[in-house]
């Protein structure tokens, strides 16, 4: 999967791993892959209704040592 951007929000609470994200995503082309890392483990259900409600497509998710993985279409 080609990733076009990794945004690191590590060591951040909600709502800053969504701001961060959105930014990002507002920079891509339609199409581009964005690459989330977080510790917040609330971000799962926050990154999966953004992506919803905002038109993004929630490609998948992983946890790798205490860091949350999230790969996101841009819609």
């Amino acid at each position: 999967m080609n990733v076009a951007r990794v945004v690191d929000a590590k060591g951040l609470a909600c709502p800053m791993p969504i701001v961060k994200t959105k930014k990002a995503m507002n920079e891509l082309e339609s199409g581009q892959v964005l690459e989330i890392h977080t510790t917040d483990k609330g971000a799962k259900n926050d990154l999966t209704a953004w992506a919803k409600s905002s038109g993004h497509e929630l490609l998948d998710y992983e946890e790798e040592a205490e860091v949350l993985k999230f790969r996101m279409k841009k819609g």
